[in-house]
């Protein structure tokens, strides 16, 4: 349980606290089921968008100098790039 404790308590500089982040992250969300194209993305575009909403609020929320924050969002960005490329038969 100290593991569990101390993974969090590390967690919680990087990431902010973990309640006013889901708070951040769910209103971002929330905007963004609410616009005209969200329903014509598909799940990996939904999945994408969501995950990088959930990373924008760990940069609000936590350390905004924490580079994973800003590799995960390049990440998630590219994972979506590539699928798109594969549709149009592109490598």
């Amino acid at each position: 349980m100290s593991d569990i404790k101390s993974i969090l308590a590390d967690r919680n500089k990087t990431h902010g606290e973990y309640g006013v982040h889901a708070g951040v992250t769910q209103c971002l969300k929330s905007v963004m089921r609410h616009t005209q194209n969200w329903g014509y993305l598909n799940p990996s575009q939904v999945e994408a968008l969501e995950m990088i909403s959930h990373k924008i609020g760990r940069i609000l929320c936590g350390d905004p100098k924490h580079e994973d924050h800003w590799l995960d969002l390049c990440g998630y960005a590219m994972l979506v790039v590539e699928e798109l490329r594969k549709s149009k038969g592109h490598q």
